[in-house]
């Protein structure tokens, strides 16, 4: 069954917009209270000092994004904010259990749509949304692969309303960006402010990419001692190149583009100056689409021709697999919490957003009429592209959108405008309440597991719910607070 769309007087409240520094009164809460009395004695120019140097370092590092569509084509440097969020270790335990309890569930999804098709059978998602879903990929229909694991690597993507509240807004597992991102705020925090970590205990998150790189060897094809690991980019011209580089260097393997790479025999190797050497796992950041003109677009110069019956022959390892993109697709999105109950018969720790689908002709006309106090979404959009944020849309917007969702409505879905909760943040004009949203990276091998951070996106201007960095969003360092003995 799907989680019900949401009654349609939901959308039209306003609940109180949680402050996760400061409770209602003016008090700091308590998992803020070294930092704030640390933060009380320093001058503004202090931390306007602060922030100018790291603007000067993410600039120097080369740390950038681009944004597609813009007419200079010039890569930017991320915004970054020197006050970090900080989650309590409460908190942290249900966002660790509930995200990698939906990426199990997830994965248990992946596995049955491509074998058995129970939960199809069993009548909780219609077929037409997995089967008749551009995404799916019927090519991988009965292909075992390594390990059982199709999502190596999720990003989740979250929103807090409350103390203990947290909902999901999208499961991100085709080719999940923004961990280098994570990693280098921190270590922008730590020469920023090493005293801060002296002083407070703060889960560490360096260990990331050796435990990325031993999930991605541990799923090697069978019989391989020594796994050779590659990072596969469509390459410089792509809007997260910097990561992939940056990922390759951290995790110590090569970065390749598909030229550098050939097929022979159903098997992968890497063009070296020493000659061929074989390629077992490759972590592709190459959507399914451009791997292989053999296999699927033809015109792609983006893959490595022949890499698709390499795979299908179990001599490499792709992560994440081929046909993982159904799943992350924003209809598919209402069916997860069952796919939850399904599979893994537990009750759903973290919950959805309530959703309208609008393919539905009752929540489709509701939609149209209420597109002012909505988030309308593409099912397959991502970036903050193709989104309609209705509170702050213009009346010229939203008749533009209208005749949009109008034309193909099953393309979209429409979401409640949830009072995200606000973290401190350094503005022009000192520090001030900002939205945020939080993306933590779920790691899958032998076990599911994820490290005690993750990406914080803060919505740099006042007001503002929209937190990409392709939209004018920054991103903040995330503290998790380590249990005390």
């Amino acid at each position: 069954m799907n989680e019900p769309a949401p009654k349609r007087e939901e959308s039209l409240r306003r609940p109180a917009i949680y402050d996760e520094m400061y409770d209602t009164g003016t008090a700091v809460r308590a998992h803020y209270a070294s930092y704030a009395e640390w933060l009380s004695d320093k001058p503004g120019e202090y931390l306007l000092q602060k922030q100018r140097e790291a603007d000067t370092l993410y600039t120097r590092l080369g740390i950038t994004f681009a944004v597609y569509g813009e007419d200079s084509g010039v890569e930017r440097s991320i915004p970054f904010d020197i006050i970090p969020r900080i989650l309590r270790p409460e908190a942290w335990a249900i966002i660790s259990a509930g995200t990698c309890q939906r990426v199990r569930a997830l994965n248990a999804f992946l596995q049955d749509i491509y074998h058995g098709q129970e939960i199809i059978k069993a009548g909780h998602i219609p077929e037409q949304h997995v089967i008749g879903n551009k995404l799916y990929r019927p090519e991988m229909r009965g292909f075992a692969v390594p390990g059982g694991v199709y999502i190596h690597i999720a990003g989740i993507d979250i929103v807090q309303t409350g103390g203990d509240e947290f909902f999901v807004l999208e499961d991100n597992l085709r080719t999940p960006s923004g961990v280098s991102y994570m990693l280098e705020n921190r270590r922008m925090m730590m020469r920023l402010f090493p005293e801060l970590f002296s002083r407070m205990a703060v889960a560490p998150i360096d260990h990331y990419p050796d435990v990325l790189l031993d999930n991605l060897r541990a799923l090697a094809p069978a019989g391989v001692a020594n796994p050779m690991v590659t990072v596969l980019t469509p390459g410089p011209y792509n809007s997260a190149y910097f990561e992939h580089a940056f990922l390759a260097q951290q995790i110590g393997v090569e970065l390749v583009e598909g030229q550098d790479l050939f097929v022979m025999n159903n098997v992968v190797y890497m063009h070296t100056t020493r000659g061929p050497q074989r390629v077992d796992v490759i972590y592709r950041r190459v959507d399914d689409d451009f791997l292989d003109p053999f296999a699927f677009r033809p015109d792609s110069i983006l893959g490595v021709p022949g890499l698709f019956s390499a795979y299908r022959a179990g001599n490499v390892t792709l992560a994440n697999a081929i046909g993982t993109g159904v799943a992350d697709d924003k209809s598919i999105y209402t069916h997860v919490p069952e796919m939850i109950r399904f599979y893994l018969g537990e009750k759903p720790i973290l919950s959805n957003v309530p959703t309208y689908q609008l393919a539905n002709a009752a929540d489709c006309a509701y939609v149209l009429d209420h597109l002012h106090e909505l988030v309308v979404k593409e099912v397959q959009g991502s970036g903050g592209y193709g989104m309609l944020v209705g509170p702050a849309a213009t009346r010229q917007e939203i008749a533009s959108y209208r005749e949009r969702v109008k034309s193909n409505p099953a393309n979209y879905i429409a979401q409640p405008t949830l009072a995200l909760s606000t973290c401190p943040t350094f503005c022009a004009s000192g520090i001030a309440p900002r939205h945020v949203d939080f993306r933590p990276y779920v790691l899958s091998g032998h076990t599911v597991t994820l490290v005690p951070g993750g990406l914080t996106r803060v919505a740099l201007r006042e007001a503002s719910l929209v937190v990409n960095s392709s939209q004018g969003g920054g991103t903040k360092d995330t503290w998790v607070l380590e249990e005390q003995g």
